[in-house]
């Protein structure tokens, strides 16, 4: 018999915080394919974003811009994967690190 969908903090994931990261494993990141109503960069820097600590996030952009990606990737708003991140409270140092690497803003 099937449960009934869980609610809140009952489908919430333990978030691991002191787990490992290769070098390897960040990599990874790199070969993620994109929906198809959105540019390849854009969706790597998204799941980057979403999956990892600002520590790691920190180390993945160096590998990705080495990698010959495009920082200023953007949809077809023309909004840039900075200007997301910029919207979010708390994201102030995942910013930095972008803009540090050369990311710019395209909406103010």
């Amino acid at each position: 018999m099937k449960e009934g969908k869980k609610r809140g903090a009952e489908r919430t994931q333990i978030a691991t915080r002191n787990e490992e990261w290769s070098d390897e494993r960040l990599k990874a990141f790199l070969d993620l394919e994109p929906p198809a109503d959105m540019p390849v960069d854009y969706n790597i820097l998204l799941k980057a974003y979403r999956g990892m600590t600002e520590d790691l996030f920190e180390r993945f952009i160096p590998l990705f811009v080495e990698a010959g990606h495009d920082l200023n990737s953007t949809l077809e708003d023309g909004s840039s994967f900075l200007d997301l991140v910029s919207q979010h409270r708390r994201s102030t140092a995942y910013a930095d690190i972008l803009e540090q690497a050369g990311a710019k803003r395209n909406k103010a």
